[in-house]
């Protein structure tokens, strides 16, 4: 397992323990406390330094941390890569704000991730989601990412081409 599959794996984890039991009402107030945080006050629960340490995320990668979480509070239930349950013949994410998505960086990638949730039933693959945040911005990644998003969504039957598949030798913003 690569290391962004490794992180994959720790950020589905980490949702499924906190995040995912909506019944419960600690993952239900961590949640909406997520959804209505802006910026470094997502970082004020210690749940979140847990995901941090977990994926060896210091002060450095704040931001992206903050992106990640915020995100996941969305997300309710597993399923299909994002982009495939927003794309496809019937699209339910327009081609246009699925480019605007594509070229988004920073908090307008988080506000435009938490726009579409919705449109996919706030379901997709947590660790694809997961992993594909935390390198979105990184330069080379970051473009393999976002081409496979676009193979995703114009096309979601079929299987990401094994040149698209993603391999992280560095840890950005550690």
């Amino acid at each position: 397992m690569n290391e962004a599959n490794e992180k994959g794996a720790i950020i589905s984890g980490w949702w499924k323990s906190h995040l995912a039991n909506r019944e419960s009402g600690r993952a239900r107030a961590l949640a909406a406390r997520l959804r209505r945080s802006e910026g470094i006050e997502a970082l004020l629960e210690p749940e979140i330094h847990d995901l941090a340490g977990r994926l060896g995320i210091r002060a450095g990668g704040a931001n992206r941390l903050v992106r990640l979480v915020q995100v996941l509070a969305e997300v309710r239930d597993g399923g299909a890569r994002l982009a495939q349950r927003l794309g496809g013949a019937d699209p339910v994410l327009s081609p246009l704000r699925f480019q605007r998505l594509i070229r988004a960086r920073g908090e307008d990638l988080t506000v435009a991730l938490r726009r579409a949730l919705p449109m996919a039933e706030r379901r997709c693959d947590v660790a694809a989601l997961g992993k594909d945040l935390l390198y979105w911005d990184v330069p080379d990644t970051g473009d393999k990412i976002r081409t496979r998003w676009a193979f995703d969504y114009f096309s979601p039957a079929n299987s990401t081409p094994e040149h698209f598949l993603i391999s992280h030798a560095s840890e950005p913003g550690a």
